[in-house]
């Protein structure tokens, strides 16, 4: 790869965006003896839809903050004091998980509760990839693999052992999901989406049994991965734990399926940068479920529901984001048109359900 191409897929940071600036005086007066007594200099992870995200400079030192979204209406699902007890046990095991340092629950600092943790460099592909995978059939495939056998590893580790036992309820894990992403929907609906709401029927009524309980990551995609630049195959973190839990691992499959385009969806829709489009052009959704399944030898003959599912939960957490937007609760013009991937979504999870096919 070119140095100047290179760098420009290092650059992951910029100035804040208006009405989403932190009050740098208090946090500075927070951290002091905490993390170093230097200068503070704050700046912004732009990608994120989600939990705000934030490189906080002390000295030379960089670490990375993360606080709920402003306007944020479902609190159990930006808990930052459970995302920062997920990696403080999880990254003793699990060398992707970043460590975490410092948590706040004083909303006086900030205006909300919020923590630290280490910095990770490394390289996050979105939409555009670097010439050596966009050349290689070869290299796209070992990147995908390696992206599923990480997965694997974490649905293999025992959460028992680590302490994580009461982060989730296995039991019932899959009729929640549905019921809940359903009632979510509902609740931050602004638009009519035919298909979306004629899938949710459908999700509602073929919930297969249970496959077992692991830990899931719940938003496993690849601009929440970090890969080693000078050998794409080596995952160097794993980012965005909030949605953390126990349950069904082939649920988090499909959420990684639902994120994965393939050509027939349009241009629109290939060009969200969730993944490298280079891969979703080359590498199916069957080709991922296969990998999954000679690695961990899991059943996955009911693959399509939790396929299905997996674009549903996209298209809600779209639809929460938008009505964020539709409220006022953000400015950020990024969120403007998620009401078009929403109806997007709703008709890709229907298409699978009438064509029975990942």
């Amino acid at each position: 790869m070119r140095v100047s191409a290179f760098l420009d897929f290092m650059k992951d940071t910029k100035p804040i965006r208006h009405g989403e600036e932190l009050n740098r005086e208090n946090l500075s007066e927070f951290l002091r003896g905490k993390l170093g007594d230097g200068e503070i200099s704050i700046e912004q992870f732009p990608s994120g839809n989600s939990n705000l995200t934030y490189c906080v400079k002390i000295g030379e030192i960089e670490y990375v903050l993360r606080r709920p979204p402003f306007g944020n209406q479902v609190k159990s699902a930006h808990d930052m004091s459970r995302e920062f007890n997920v990696l403080e046990k999880l990254s003793q095991v699990y060398q992707p998980a970043p460590k975490p340092l410092v948590y706040c629950d004083d909303e006086n600092v900030i205006g909300s509760e919020f923590y630290l943790m280490e910095r990770r460099n490394g390289l996050i592909i979105r939409g555009k990839s670097p010439e050596s995978l966009e050349n290689s059939p070869e290299l796209q495939h070992q990147v995908c693999k390696s992206f599923i056998e990480n997965l694997a590893q974490l649905h293999s580790l025992d959460y028992q052992e680590i302490g994580l036992e009461n982060l989730g309820k296995p039991e019932g894990y899959a009729i929640r999901q549905v019921g809940g992403w359903s009632k979510r929907y509902f609740n931050a609906k602004t638009d009519e989406h035919f298909e979306l709401e004629k899938s949710i029927k459908w999700l509602n009524d073929n919930i297969p049994d249970s496959h077992g309980a692991t830990l899931v990551h719940n938003d496993y995609k690849f601009d929440n991965i970090m890969l080693n630049p000078n050998d794409l195959t080596e995952i160097i973190a794993v980012l965005d734990w909030e949605m953390t839990t126990i349950g069904e691992p082939l649920m988090d499959l499909g959420t990684s399926l639902g994120y994965w385009m393939s050509k027939e969806v349009g241009e629109q829709m290939l060009s969200m940068p969730f993944n490298p489009r280079v891969l979703m052009e080359n590498i199916s959704r069957r080709e991922l479920v296969d990998m999954y399944a000679e690695k961990t030898g899991r059943d996955v003959s009911d693959m399509l529901f939790y396929y299905v599912f997996g674009a549903f939960k996209i298209a809600v957490i779209a639809q929460q984001i938008y009505y964020r937007y539709k409220k006022g609760f953000t400015q950020d013009r990024r969120f403007a048109t998620f009401n078009h991937f929403v109806n997007a979504l709703g008709k890709i999870a229907l298409f699978g359900i009438e064509s029975r096919k990942i």
